[in-house]
């Protein structure tokens, strides 16, 4: 699987504007939101975009990403809330 197949969420994408130039630094103001932050960006080819938004993650918390063990357990503990089947005994939360 491609890079751009697993960012590509929806081919449903919107004309944001119809034509801008780069300025003398050949910088392109898109105008986004503040709050989308920092992007990856992709090329193709053709000279077509794609900006992927991205957040950062706080260092004491990367390695949950990279303990799959750990994060399919916090996926499920998570998915269990969501459906109510989880029980709370003193501190400790049991999935029922």
């Amino acid at each position: 699987m491609s890079a751009i197949t697993t960012i590509l969420r929806d081919n449903d994408f919107k004309l944001v504007t119809e034509f801008i130039k780069t300025d003398k630094k050949k910088r392109l103001t898109l105008g986004l939101a503040d709050s989308l932050g920092a992007f990856n960006v992709y090329i193709n080819k053709f000279g077509q975009f794609i900006l992927d938004p991205v957040q950062t993650v706080p260092a004491s918390e990367a390695w949950l990403y990279k303990n799959k063990k750990a994060l399919a357990a916090v996926k499920k503990g998570l998915k269990a809330s969501a459906a109510g089947k989880v029980s709370f005994v003193g501190s400790f939360a049991s999935f029922i």
